[in-house]
């Protein structure tokens, strides 16, 4: 049974955001705020703020606002993010390594464990803490380590592969760069996040293009 079962999609998608802000603000001192001084700079309405917090126990009181540094715990909490789940990252090439060197997992929730990639030529080459690994030692990997989410930074058609393999390996969560729409049967119990750069890039310049237009 999940912790939050009436949760919606959109109230979960923000809050790592309320984090990331809660966080620069603890660091800058910030002591104590309002739901209307944070929506100000978070860009959102207060009342989204407050219904959003509020649908896992609200944290501020009328008058008074939230306590910047409970408040951010709180979402951590939330979050899981004191409990480091094991991660593997398969493709070590260029968005793999740039991911492997700079994204810092354990602020996030997660311990990266392996990297993986299937070219022989970059077999024990090291990135940071990690050597990588050959993809043919992942089902061994899998079962003495046992990481839980797998970052996919690989072809699409690599991933259509893989992907049902290492769900039966004990992934049950993806990280996926794959270019590729994974879909799991609802008895896998497996969540997919997908991120589409090109997507993003393209919502971009639609913004771009209204802007252009009004002129």
């Amino acid at each position: 049974m999940p912790k939050y079962p009436n949760v919606s999609a959109s109230v979960t998608r923000r809050l790592p955001r309320y984090y990331r802000f809660l966080n620069a603000l603890e660091k800058q001192g910030v002591e104590r705020i309002s739901s209307k001084e944070f929506a100000l700079i978070i860009g959102l309405t207060a009342s989204q703020i407050r219904q959003d917090l509020n649908c896992f126990g609200g944290f501020g009181q009328q008058g008074y606002g939230y306590k910047v540094t409970l408040l951010r715990r709180e979402i951590g909490r939330i979050l899981a993010l004191d409990n480091k789940i094991p991660a593997i990252l398969l493709g070590a090439g260029n968005l793999g390594l740039a991911i492997a060197k700079h994204m810092d997992f354990e602020k996030d929730g997660f311990r990266l464990i392996g990297i993986f990639d299937k070219n022989p030529a970059l077999t024990g080459k090291k990135i940071r803490d990690w050597h990588i690994r050959s993809t043919d030692e992942l089902e061994s990997f899998c079962a003495k380590y046992g990481p839980k989410i797998a970052a996919l930074c690989i072809p699409a058609e690599s991933a259509t592969e893989i992907a049902d393999d290492l769900v039966k390996w004990g992934i049950t969560g993806f990280w996926n760069f794959s270019q590729c729409d994974l879909s799991f049967c609802e008895k896998d119990k497996v969540f997919v996040e997908s991120v589409h750069l090109g997507d993003s890039l393209m919502t971009l310049r639609y913004y771009v293009d209204q802007l252009e237009t009004e002129e």
